[in-house]
């Protein structure tokens, strides 16, 4: 299942990044950016995550391997 569920999530989204303001959308309304940001600065966040201008993103493929890992 989690296969697939990365690649569905990564197949739906239109871009190779996901903004973290995104989050929420990118995930089917599951994830949102508080709680991005909270992993992110604990250390348990998606694999990468980067700058754009004033805009946190991740690589798509990161973050819903990162949803999945969290699936229970």
């Amino acid at each position: 299942m989690r296969k697939s569920l990365v690649d569905d999530l990564v197949n739906a989204w239109p871009s190779a990044i996901v903004a973290r303001h995104d989050a929420h959308r990118f995930s089917g309304g599951t994830v949102t950016p508080g709680t991005l940001s909270n992993c992110d600065s604990r250390g348990v966040g998606p694999k990468a995550r980067f700058r754009v201008g004033k805009n946190t993103a991740y690589y798509a493929q990161d973050l819903a391997e990162w949803i999945a890992s969290r699936v229970k």
